[in-house]
């Protein structure tokens, strides 16, 4: 009797369910969200939404109509019209009762044209979509893209994406997904023979109203990423801007780059596979995904370890003649300089022989039965900087470095047969170590803060657009395995690195700049030049690293790109007696070194531009 009354109900008393059910007439529309828009740290936005339209067809609504008509307004050819058709039809899903799209992404320009024609044409309708704009046109690779989902995501969504559905697919846009690109809804609507809208179904009983994505507020100064990238144009390479008091990146430069703006609307398909090819590789994170050997921009963590096991004193002498001789090996320093009395000025004159007696003296502590058991020692003292691990920065991918475990080299050498001379070139930042750029920006994060880092991020908070509050996130806090006691004299000689030793190339007038430039070796042509460090010396805002691929010393590309970095944050211009050197860096072309003869990429962006 229930099913009976309930039958009854329905299909005699209430009339609306016989309305729904002639489904000919009324036509179920996704309401799309509007996506939320990003702003940098200062407020400025840097990605927002631009009104486009993806035409509709029902197949089985689409008879009689004028194609040759349809074609002149869409621009299009028949044979176009009769491909486009032909694929609807053998895609996977199809349906002549469904919704599909014919063409995706037209401009607002091209559908007005189309729009008053659009009677002509049932089965037809036009379906508000939005692309992203990049007014900055720079941070391709952090801000990220967006694009259509594939089948591996409306699988792990259990269909909530359908096919033509637009997610972020690299950066910001892909982490942030969930907040940016808010909830669909729906409604629907009486059409006429013609495929009109005649209004409301059921006074809009049935709608469900989409939401808008929340806004991005990042850690990002977008100034400082367009200088960032124009110091790097024409090389390879990375520039990461961290604040060491709170773990927001500030810039986060992978170069080449690309213009953001290429990868949005209907030229998406056509510029990403020219990226792609790219022998450039400028769709390659190289901030958190490209790996190189510290060389001595590593060099302090060596000193503090051995400070903190208590091996040697700061004023620790090691004598150097330019030739380190060692278990039968002649080792050489990098340049011929007085004797390190103290561990200042070793890293002041950056000699390498005495951070490697600094290493032997830690590694072969009497304090310890076994080799294995200080190094497997030594390298947690490295984990705790956040070198050998993954730093945790909220961007789709990063890889961990390498900090040569105690199980690497009992397979090396064999359990219980390996000593120091066989590990001295890690004393020095070489053989096994590799960090990333940002590994690098976050370990002189730490030593700007004495001993602790938070873990890096891009966004600071999320706002939602409707009520205006904020949901910040809390990030934590890392605290190494030094004691504060032992970070100011290695700050000390950081600060006389640039002040007057190998970094001087560095130097800016009115800032206390610290750091350490690096010369990385690589096998496979000219070294990598290299710079990391912070500023001011006391009260830290920005902590930097450079890596120049293929740029020689440290002193020539990395450490005067990273002191312009600093100067331009710190006091927003540069110094008239600087312009040369920043006129030069910007200048600086190293495309022969990579085989390349034309940046291509340099010139997609003013194609995209254009």
């Amino acid at each position: 009797m229930v099913f009976v009354l309930r039958l009854f109900y329905l299909q005699v008393v209430d009339r609306k369910y016989v309305s729904l059910a002639k489904n000919n007439a009324i036509k179920e529309i996704e309401v799309y969200p509007t996506r939320g828009m990003v702003y940098d740290r200062k407020g400025e936005l840097i990605v927002y939404n631009e009104a486009i339209y993806d035409l509709m067809i029902i197949p089985r609504q689409a008879k009689g109509i004028d194609t040759t008509k349809l074609c002149e307004l869409l621009n299009i050819t028949r044979d176009d019209y009769t491909e486009r058709m032909r694929a609807l039809k053998s895609a996977k899903g199809y349906s002549s009762y469904k919704p599909n799209v014919f063409i995706k992404q037209l401009s607002l320009k091209d559908y007005s044209r189309l729009q008053e024609y659009l009677y002509l044409f049932p089965g037809f309708y036009g379906q508000v979509r939005t692309i992203r704009k990049y007014p900055h046109h720079c941070g391709g690779t952090v801000l990220g893209d967006i694009g259509e989902v594939d089948d591996r995501q409306i699988e792990e969504t259990k269909g909530y994406y359908k096919p033509g559905d637009y997610v972020g697919k690299s950066g910001i846009e892909k982490v942030y997904e969930k907040e940016l690109g808010g909830t669909r809804g729906k409604k629907f609507v009486f059409v006429d023979v013609h495929n009109r809208e005649m209004g409301s179904f059921s006074g809009g009983e049935f709608d469900t109203v989409a939401k808008s994505g929340d806004n991005v507020i990042a850690t990002l100064d977008i100034k400082l990423q367009e200088y960032g990238e124009k110091l790097m144009q024409n090389k390879k390479g990375s520039i990461v801007a961290i604040e060491p008091e709170t773990g927001e990146i500030i810039a986060l430069v992978s170069s080449p780059g690309y213009d953001p703006n290429l990868l949005c609307g209907a030229v998406r398909g056509a510029n990403y596979k020219s990226l792609l090819t790219d022998s450039l590789l400028p769709l390659y994170t190289r901030p958190t995904l490209a790996t190189y050997p510290p060389g001595s921009s590593f060099k302090p963590v060596v000193g503090l370890i051995a400070l903190q096991e208590g091996v040697q004193p700061v004023n620790y002498t090691v004598p150097c003649s330019g030739v380190y001789s060692f278990a039968g090996l002649s080792l050489h320093c990098s340049h011929h300089h007085p004797t390190a009395t103290c561990m200042q000025y070793a890293l002041e004159q950056s000699c390498n022989s005495y951070f490697w007696q600094t290493f032997r003296n830690t590694i072969e502590n009497k304090k310890y039965a076994h080799i294995q058991d200080i190094y497997g020692k030594w390298t947690q003292y490295c984990n705790s900087f956040g070198l050998g691990i993954k730093t945790g920065v909220d961007l789709p991918s990063e890889v961990n470095g390498n900090i040569p475990s105690v199980n690497y080299f009992n397979r090396i050498y064999g359990e219980g047969s390996w000593h120091s001379s066989m590990l001295i070139s890690l004393g020095i930042g070489q053989g096994e170590i590799l960090v990333t750029p940002i590994q690098m920006a976050n370990l002189y994060a730490c030593m700007a803060n004495r001993g602790y880092y938070i873990t890096p991020h891009i966004v600071k908070k999320i706002t939602d657009p409707e009520t205006n509050k904020d949901v910040t996130h809390r990030y934590q806090k890392h605290t190494t395995l030094i004691d504060y006691e032992h970070f100011p004299p290695v700050v000390e000689g950081l600060f006389q690195v640039v002040e007057s030793g190998t970094a001087r190339a560095a130097h800016v007038n009115g800032i206390t700049l610290c750091g350490k430039t690096g010369t990385a070796q690589n096998p496979h042509g000219d070294n990598h030049s290299m710079f990391a460090g912070f500023a001011p010396m006391d009260k830290p805002k920005i902590a930097i690293a450079v890596v120049v691929e293929n740029g020689g010393f440290g002193a020539d590309f990395a450490a005067p790109i990273a002191s312009l970095m600093v100067e331009k944050y710190l006091n927003d211009t540069i110094q008239t007696n600087r312009l040369p050197l920043e006129k030069k860096m910007m200048e600086g072309n190293l495309l022969s070194r990579y085989g390349v003869k034309t940046n291509k990429t340099v010139m997609m962006n003013k194609l995209g531009e254009d």
